[in-house]
């Protein structure tokens, strides 16, 4: 005969606190970019560069990656105490870095087929005129990278979340898997980067040799970039918003505390269920099965105490006799 023993606990309704650091630095960021770009669509246009109108559009990508994340950290904090979010508004955030990378592979195929039409059909380019601009947008996104790595340190420890020592490196996805939103546009900014220096390159290769080619290939290469990094951003966004999340290392480590924290074989976890409401914070659903009459929810949480990271649980024991197959 079977008894059920069903409790819930939390800390609180506010599973996470925000990122002001992040949504300062986005912001700023976004400005920046914006403004970077204006100047390369125009100098690309008027001198004739693809590799450079290329840049220009991936920075276009980026200031949208940027607005959405902007757009994501006000409305996260706007809704935070909004009781209709059961596990807060972080998922937000989340949501809006999938939109972003979805968005950033339909760049990355514009991109391409622009440059095999170029290949195709050359045209004359400007390349003193356009190398200086791509140096100048080179400077935009090392300086758009300070600015969002400095979030990004500044954010990681500010203390405002449990800690999670497993969720930084355990399951190899480290600072993205902690802030996606903020990892997204910190990536992007790099890829950016990357892009601009494929421009720098291809004019300068067709400038001192005359490698017009150059500049579609270096292009076709920038938009490889993207698509890469929007794949990997798309992935990881994914994961998150369908609780895949199973495979983390703070999941067994819930296991053995409950398994090896009493009697050794009188207690059995038969159900878990883990998933992220936050950037290191998680919810549970665990029911067990025991011979200890005397468990209690109150005593399994104690075991799981020193994971901080799991703020709401949901427990559920089922009691049976010594007789009785675990």
């Amino acid at each position: 005969m079977h008894t059920h023993d069903l409790s819930a606990w939390s800390h609180g309704h506010v599973f996470d606190l925000g990122n002001p650091a992040a949504e300062r630095g986005t912001r700023l960021v976004l400005w920046i970019t914006l403004v970077a770009m204006l100047g390369e669509l125009g100098a690309g246009w008027w001198y004739n560069s693809l590799a450079l109108l290329a840049d220009g559009w991936h920075m276009g990508s980026h200031a949208l990656a940027l607005g959405l994340s902007t757009f994501a950290y006000g409305t996260a904090r706007r809704y935070a105490h909004d009781p209709r979010f059961a596990f807060g508004t972080w998922k937000i955030e989340v949501l809006a870095g999938f939109a972003s990378a979805l968005a950033l592979i339909g760049v990355a195929l514009l991109m391409i087929v622009s440059a095999v039409q170029r290949l195709q059909e050359p045209t004359p380019i400007a390349y003193r005129e356009a190398l200086l601009v791509a140096v100048l947008g080179l400077a935009v996104n090392l300086v758009c990278a300070r600015i969002l790595g400095t979030a990004h340190a500044h954010a990681d420890g500010d203390g405002h979340e449990p800690a999670d020592e497993d969720s930084a490196d355990g399951d190899g996805r480290g600072a993205a898997h902690l802030d996606p939103n903020l990892a997204a546009a910190y990536f992007h900014v790099l890829a950016d980067a990357l892009t601009s220096l494929a421009a720098i390159v291809a004019l300068a290769g067709g400038w001192l040799y005359g490698w017009a080619w150059l500049d579609p290939v270096m292009a076709i290469v920038g938009a490889g970039v993207i698509a890469l990094w929007a794949r990997g951003l798309l992935v990881e966004c994914a994961s998150i918003l369908l609780d895949r999340e199973m495979d983390h290392p703070v999941v067994e480590a819930v296991r053995t505390a409950i398994e090896t924290g009493l009697v050794a074989g009188a207690t059995r976890v038969v159900d878990l269920h883990v998933w992220r409401v936050g950037r290191r914070t998680y919810a549970g659903a665990i029911t067990v099965v025991t011979h200890d009459l005397g468990l209690t929810p109150d005593r399994v949480r104690s075991l799981l105490a020193p994971h901080r990271e799991i703020v709401h649980l949901t427990i559920e024991i089922q009691q049976c006799r010594q007789t009785d197959e675990l």
